[in-house]
């Protein structure tokens, strides 16, 4: 975050590890048992997919952040059971994303750099559901490159990569 007035406040932080913290357990777990079966299974057919499918929203934007956090920080080991679920949680609209949440997303996206191809996923789905005037603010808080960089003829960071 590019000023103090931007940094996430300590304890909305804490408030996010907290909640990842209840999740973690059974998240880590399912990944690995997805990983050692066929993770080319029909996603409610997972373990992943019966954690996700037992979660209200307010679990599976913490799942969510939870396996962003873990694909965003062990991106160059096996993640793709991961990252499945990070894309199964973005393909769901109505979570009731908080703009401190994308916030936290975005900065965890922008810090694993670009060797974390997916690092986007998440966050564009979850600002997706910000209204359009929290927007200048989201960009505004990030470093400067931070967004990514919009294809030709997009005109919503959201939806750009």
């Amino acid at each position: 975050m590019r000023s103090e007035r931007a940094r996430l406040d300590r304890a909305v932080v804490q408030g996010f590890y907290d909640r990842m913290r209840v999740v973690a357990p059974a998240a880590y777990g399912a990944i690995e048992r997805d990983r050692a079966n066929d993770p080319g299974r029909p996603f409610p057919e997972t373990a992943c997919g019966r954690l996700a499918g037992s979660l209200d929203a307010a679990g599976l934007r913490a799942l969510g952040m939870w396996a962003h956090h873990w694909c965003m920080r062990f991106y160059d080991d096996d993640t793709r059971v991961g990252l499945r679920l990070v894309r199964e949680i973005a393909g769901r609209p109505g979570l009731g994303w908080t703009f401190d949440e994308v916030r936290w997303l975005l900065g965890e996206s922008y810090a694993a750099g670009p060797a974390a191809a997916q690092r986007f996923t998440l966050p564009r789905a979850a600002a997706a559901e910000l209204p359009p005037a929290d927007l200048p603010e989201l960009a505004a808080d990030l470093p400067p490159g931070a967004l990514p960089e919009l294809a030709a003829g997009e005109t919503d960071w959201r939806l750009a990569g």
